[in-house]
């Protein structure tokens, strides 16, 4: 599976909500899996968008045929787009599926690794991270991808910002020396997202 993560600042919030919105055209397009995006939590003018296809081919074929159409209705409401394509790697927890309607936020996490670090950072997301994210209450699901250049992508989906929070508080400083992630990690963005129900294809 290719995920694809948007992120753009909005500069005419209406306009860009009424565009989201046409992207229900998406529904036909074969090998479209489902996508769903919302606001983040720490900057209300960032939006961030997730979509999934069954495979890459797929993708470049939406690219070259219907792409264009459907963003067009959200033209001059945004600025500083960036997207990134990350091919699925496993899921945190079991059984992912692009579903957002159990789901109030979700958190992600966009890791560029030393490339000598990369074997140990996947093997920790496996034996460190998945059990303690997949344990905790509240965690619905998630995703580890990768991308070329050692980035990688951690998504999780959570009931609610409280269940997140107490899951940061209470055990992400514990894990990270455990997994040493500091070693493993050149940089780390990161995000929580508070989903639009709207948004959702």
């Amino acid at each position: 599976m290719l995920v694809k993560w948007i992120r753009c600042t909005v500069v005419d919030r209406r306009g860009f909500e009424r565009g989201q919105r046409k992207w229900a055209g998406l529904l036909g397009e074969p090998g479209f899996r489902g996508q769903g995006g919302g606001w983040s939590r720490g900057r209300p003018d960032v939006a961030h968008v997730f979509a999934f296809w069954e495979s890459r081919a797929f993708y470049d074929s939406f690219m070259a045929r219907s792409h264009d159409r459907l963003a067009s209705a959200q033209s001059g409401t945004y600025r500083n787009l960036q997207a990134k394509l990350f091919d699925h790697r496993f899921d945190v927890k079991t059984g992912f599926e692009p579903r957002f309607t159990d789901a109030d936020v979700v958190r992600v996490a966009h890791c560029k690794v030393h490339e000598h670090r990369v074997e140990h950072f996947s093997l920790m997301q496996e034996k460190v991270w998945n059990p303690a994210m997949a344990g905790s209450p509240g965690m619905v699901r998630g995703l580890f991808g990768e991308a070329p250049g050692n980035e990688f992508l951690v998504l999780s989906m959570w009931q609610s910002v409280a269940e997140h929070g107490k899951y940061r508080v209470e055990r992400v400083e514990r894990l990270s020396l455990r997994a040493q992630t500091e070693a493993d990690i050149a940089a780390l963005a990161g995000d929580v997202v508070e989903l639009q129900p709207s948004w959702t294809v």
